[in-house]
């Protein structure tokens, strides 16, 4: 599973509930919902990225980056 920043486009804004819709029947599990900035994230099968792209009301879905610091008693690298 890939975790996923989805951005819907503006003239979809009030229709978020659909697109969610149509995320979930393309596979993605929704974590949330940011409404005032049309934004959902969540996971995706990892075949299943361009499947979300088809979505009316996707304008992009991004990849989300994990970064991990190390603790803090670790050596400096």
């Amino acid at each position: 599973m890939t975790h996923v920043s989805v951005t819907v486009d503006d003239g979809h804004l009030a229709a978020l509930d659909g697109v969610v819709q149509g995320l979930r029947a393309r596979g993605m599990q929704v974590d949330q919902v940011l409404d005032a900035l049309g934004i959902i994230t969540g996971s995706a099968p990892d075949g299943a990225l361009g499947a979300l792209t088809t979505v009316a009301g996707v304008a992009s879905v991004d990849e989300q980056l994990v970064h991990r610091l190390p603790p803090p008693g670790a050596p400096v690298q």
